[in-house]
């Protein structure tokens, strides 16, 4: 799974909705697409936490001192992590103060 950090606003060099149509299109022509989505915008978010008392408390947004926002995701099917770098270099989320995290999604063997 490639996770989408996009750059915040402020920051410079963002990619334009042509650079996401291009990748999206390289993705699913190369055969590796699984699936994927782009994530609303960040004032749209409500985070849940929960204490030690099973307390739960809802807020509006996430309110991460950080340049970066969760933007969206890909789920591709590549032989090995080499590829998955690949194609997380050439995704335009990458560019301009952002970064894409590449994991593997688990197998709990069910």
């Amino acid at each position: 799974m490639m996770l989408i950090n996009a750059a915040t606003a402020d920051q410079d060099d963002q990619c334009t909705v042509e650079d996401w149509m291009a990748y999206d299109k390289a993705v699913r022509e190369a055969g590796v697409w699984v699936s994927g989505e782009s994530l609303a915008d960040l004032v749209t978010a409500t985070t849940v936490r929960v204490d030690r008392d099973g307390v739960r408390t809802v807020t509006d947004g996430p309110y991460a001192e950080t340049r970066e926002v969760l933007g969206g995701f890909y789920v591709i099917d590549v032989p090995d992590l080499d590829v998955a770098l690949d194609w997380a270099a050439r995704c335009p989320g990458a560019r301009g103060g952002g970064s894409v995290v590449v994991r593997p999604i688990a197998d709990f063997g069910a």
